[in-house]
This record gives structure tokens, C-alpha cells and sequence, in this order.
């Protein structure tokens, strides 16, 4: 029955590729609609950086699609790293021995890692960068802690409750600032508010408002993850574990 369920997927998916292909304009044509959409509207929205105008408007549905595949990944493997019936939760082993321009390199990298992921969260509308990219920088920056040794301070740092409730909030942000331009214009995500100067941090509309909600979302998200795996890997014990 999955083969068939497969199947019958895989076909709806070739048909719809094919007739996508079929009408591809050619290469090397001066017909490039997508692309002159693209740049009106980034420009109609002062959107320095035109990949976060398409992000958030006309790809704005698909933008929430991808939130949402990431949120359902994270939220699948968290559930398959909670510990089994026959296994139990030990003490964290002591930290081995780690070198001391490494526990130096670990801490002194750390804040400034987090300030370069926060920056590229917050000037995504403006510079190359965004919510996405920005989000992994953060939520992959804080486990230098870990790297530098010290689970216990990476526990404190980041506590796995408080990120789990930051990725549902950055998710729902989202979507409920989709639906709230619905509501106000009749087009969901469509911008609402003031678009201020050209090139300013205060400027493109609801994009940096959207830009923060993802990055939020997938930064709080690759932390739940990399919690679940080093809890699995560190303070989970099988039955036949002796240490």
C-alpha cells in the first residue's frame, strides 16, 4: 500500500514537472517575467534586497510552507530522541580534557557569533541575509558552549523549554502576521504598514517584521534539535550501557 501511495504521488509530481518544463521559456531569451516582477515589487516594497521582497511577498505561501516543513522535522525528530521505555537518564559525564585555546576560543566566539547571526536576522532587507540564515547562525552559535566544554553552562544558556516555546512562537508569529494583512488589505501578506527610505534599517514594510519571525522560529528550532540529539548522545543510557 505505501508503493501505491507512493506511486501515485510520484506520477502527480512528474506530470506537474513536465508541464512546468513545457513552458520554461527558452534559454538565453530576453522574456524574463518572473524577474521583472521580482524587481518591481522589491522595489515597490524598498526592499534593498530583493530575495527577501520574493520571500515575503510574492513567495509568501511558500515561505510559510517551508516554516512549517521545518517546524514538523524538528518537532519528528525530537520525538523519536525521547528515551525509549528500557532506557533512563544519567548525570552528563564530566567534561574530558579540552584544550585551553579551545575553551578560550569557545567563549570569546560565542557572543560574537550570536551578534553576527542577530545582525543578519535583523538587516535581511537590507544586506544579503535573512531569518533563515540568520536564525542558524544563532541557534548553532550558542553550542559553542559545548564546544568549549561546558554542558552544564550550554544547559543554563539554553534551556530546551524555553526554545521549544520560542519556535512555536516564531511560527505562529508568522503566520498570524499573514493573517492580520488579510484581514486589513484582503491579501495575505500583503504589506500594511509604512515602507520608509530606501536602504534603511526601518524600511521595507513588514519585511523585517517577518524576517524576525522566522529567524526566531529557526533559531530556537536548530537549538531544540541539537538539544535532542546531545541529550540522546550524552544523558540517555540504554540497558546496555554500563557507564
Amino acid at each position: 500500500m505505501r508503493t501505491v501511495v507512493f506511486l501515485a504521488g510520484a506520477a502527480g509530481v512528474v506530470v506537474l514537472a513536465v508541464v512546468a518544463a513545457l513552458h520554461i521559456p527558452g534559454f538565453g531569451s530576453t522574456f524574463h517575467p518572473y524577474r521583472t516582477a521580482a524587481v518591481e515589487a522589491s522595489v515597490k516594497h524598498v526592499a534593498a534586497n530583493v530575495v527577501s521582497s520574493v520571500n515575503f511577498d510574492q513567495r509568501g505561501l511558500d515561505t510559510l510552507g517551508e516554516e512549517s516543513i521545518l517546524l514538523a522535522s524538528i518537532l519528528g525528530a525530537a520525538i523519536l530522541l525521547r528515551p525509549a521505555k528500557d532506557e533512563t537518564e544519567k548525570r552528563p559525564l564530566s567534561a574530558g580534557r579540552v584544550l585551553e585555546s579551545t575553551r578560550m576560543l569557545g567563549y570569546l566566539m560565542m557572543p560574537i557569533t550570536l551578534v553576527i547571526g542577530l545582525d543578519v536576522i535583523a538587516h535581511g532587507h537590507v544586506t544579503p541575509g535573512g531569518g533563515f540564515q540568520g536564525g542558524v547562525v544563532v541557534g548553532t552559535g550558542i553550542h559553542l558552549l559545548y564546544v568549549a566544554g561546558s554542558y552544564p553552562a550550554l544547559e543554563k544558556a539554553r534551556p530546551l523549554r524555553a526554545v521549544e516555546w520560542g519556535e512555536a512562537i516564531g511560527a505562529g508569529a508568522f503566520a498570524s502576521l499573514g493573517v492580520a494583512a488579510l484581514v486589513a488589505s484582503g491579501a495575505f501578506l500583503s504589506n500594511v504598514i509604512g515602507t520608509g527610505s530606501f536602504g534603511q534599517l526601518l524600511s521595507a514594510g513588514t519585511v523585517p517584521l517577518l524576517n524576525g519571525a522566522v529567524g526566531i522560529e529557526v533559531a530556537s528550532g536548530t537549538a531544540v534539535l541539537l538539544g535532542a540529539f546531545l541529550k540522546q548522545a550524552i544523558m540517555v543510557k540504554g540497558p546496555d550501557d554500563s557507564r
